[in-house]
C-alpha cells in the first residue's frame, strides 16, 4: 500500500483537487501508470451523495480538468486521462482510505505471512495506537477483526487491501 502520493500523482493532485470538489466529488487516488505502450493517468473519484459517483459524474470530472493538465503540463509525454470510480469492493491504497473504511469488512493480502497467514479476511478496526495514520510518515498498524481475533497488521505488511462486498450469494 502507498503512503502518500508521490512522482506525477503528487504533481497532478494540486492542480485538480479544487476542480474536482467543484463538481461535488474528491479525488479518491490518483494513479499514473504504463499498460503496454500506453501511459495512464488514472484519477479515481468518489462522493458522498446517495448512490456515488456514476458515469455523468466521470464525464463531467474529465471535462473539468482536462484543459487544466493541458494547461499547467505536469506530464513530459503524451498519457491518457481515465476518470473512473473506486467501485463497491474499492482497494484502499492509502492512510486516509483506512480512515474512511472503518467498519467496512476488508481482504487484505501481506507480503509474508503474518500470525501464519498471508490473507486475512474481517472487519477493519483502523490504525492502533495514538497519532494521526494519514500525515505520520510511517503510518501505525492496522487493526482487523477477523472473527473474534484482534489481528495487528504493519502498515508496511499489506500489500493489498480491499472491501469485499456481500453481494448475497
Amino acid at each position: 500500500m502507498k503512503k502518500e502520493l508521490t512522482g506525477v500523482a503528487a504533481r497532478v493532485l494540486p492542480i485538480i483537487e479544487d476542480a474536482v470538489k467543484a463538481e461535488g466529488c474528491f479525488i479518491w487516488d490518483i494513479d499514473y501508470v504504463r499498460e503496454g505502450a500506453d501511459r495512464i493517468l488514472r484519477v479515481t473519484i468518489d462522493t458522498d451523495r446517495e448512490g456515488g459517483v456514476g458515469i455523468d459524474d466521470c464525464e463531467r470530472v474529465h471535462h473539468t480538468i482536462d484543459p487544466l493538465l493541458d494547461e499547467a503540463d505536469p506530464i513530459d509525454c503524451s498519457y491518457y486521462l481515465q476518470i473512473s470510480s473506486p467501485g463497491i469492493e474499492r482497494d484502499i491504497t492509502l492512510p486516509a482510505h483506512v480512515d474512511a473504511c472503518v467498519g467496512e469488512k476488508v481482504e487484505a493480502r501481506l507480503f509474508a505471512p503474518v500470525g501464519g497467514r498471508k490473507v486475512i479476511t474481517g472487519t477493519l478496526l483502523g490504525f492502533d495506537g495514538e497519532g494521526d495514520g494519514e500525515k505520520s510518515a510511517d503510518p501505525r498498524p492496522v487493526l482487523i477483526d477477523a472473527g473474534g481475533e484482534r489481528i495487528v497488521l504493519p502498515y508496511e505488511s499489506i500489500s493489498k487491501m480491499k472491501i469485499l462486498f456481500d453481494f448475497g450469494s
